[in-house]
């Protein structure tokens, strides 16, 4: 992948960077994989919003993703390497020596005409599948189980890739993109590889219609509103809001942990790092 500058001859092209597609090898997705997606403007099923700053944007279909990869030893060929609306990272699309063609997360380094297969006794190569018993310590993987035959569920945006740092018991250590290092059983399967599309976090989309365009509506500052609205709203003139960043309910916005399944805490291993918030200067 890489990106591609304009000339500003806009003000909207001043700042913007946009995908160059040279890792795109098919435009129109397969048929059989693909799902209507309906939009909910960030509302649930009681039609309340449950997500803030959603609604508009493209129709989109949904590209049905092999995250279990549960056909065991059958090789697959690498048919394309597409582009997905839903997701940071790309598809590839696999044809199986049955026939059966699906998509998976493309990793860094899938090319077409590749060969990958899930099995325990899969070589280490990006694609290929295996149970984290049988991955070498410090070999980047992605797309993991949190739990058994579920499905991969962690490592899945574009450039994320978790390491194996340890073994012990029935558990490997499982250093997560944030820094975190989890508890995983080692008989949950993960991907080799780091997923592609890695510079897909330089993006600027340069101009509001952009943003607009992928669903995201625009964020009003709470310090802009009134009281009644919010926490830091109100004051005479421009008031900065007298207390640190919070939410409209009062939760504070920086540094504040909302997990509370202390069910799973004890698989977690060390907490990911504190993120140093940027001070005025």
């Amino acid at each position: 992948m890489g990106l591609k500058q304009y000339k500003a001859i806009t003000p909207g092209q001043r700042f913007k960077n946009i995908d160059s597609f040279q890792d795109i090898t098919k435009k129109k997705p397969e048929k059989s994989l693909l799902k209507p997606l309906r939009r909910h403007a960030g509302r649930d099923s009681r039609g309340r919003v449950s997500v803030r700053h959603r609604g508009g944007g493209h129709r989109r279909h949904y590209r049905l993703i092999d995250f279990k990869r549960d056909k065991r030893d059958m090789p697959a060929k690498v048919m394309a390497i597409e582009y997905d609306p839903n997701r940071s990272a790309r598809v590839a699309l696999l044809q199986y020596n049955d026939g059966g063609k699906s998509y998976i997360l493309a990793p860094l380094g899938l090319k077409v005409d590749d060969q990958v297969i899930a099995s325990d006794n899969a070589e280490i190569n990006p694609g290929n599948v295996l149970p984290l018993r049988n991955i070498p310590l410090g070999t980047m993987i992605h797309n993991l189980e949190l739990q058994l035959n579920k499905g991969g569920q962690l490592a899945r945006g574009a450039g994320a890739a978790a390491q194996i740092m340890a073994k012990e018991g029935k558990y490997a250590q499982v250093k997560m993109p944030s820094g975190e290092i989890r508890l995983l059983n080692l008989d949950c399967h993960a991907t080799i590889g780091q997923v592609g599309n890695i510079e897909h976090e330089n993006i600027s989309y340069g101009k509001a219609g952009r943003v607009r365009w992928l669903g995201i509506r625009p964020s009003v500052r709470g310090v802009a509103m009134n009281p009644i609205d919010h926490p830091l709203g109100g004051g005479e003139g421009k008031a900065s809001g007298g207390r640190p960043g919070v939410s409209p309910w009062g939760k504070p916005a920086y540094g504040f942990r909302s997990r509370q399944n202390k069910r799973t805490a004890n698989f977690i291993v060390k907490r990911r790092p504190k993120k140093k918030r940027k001070t005025k200067g």
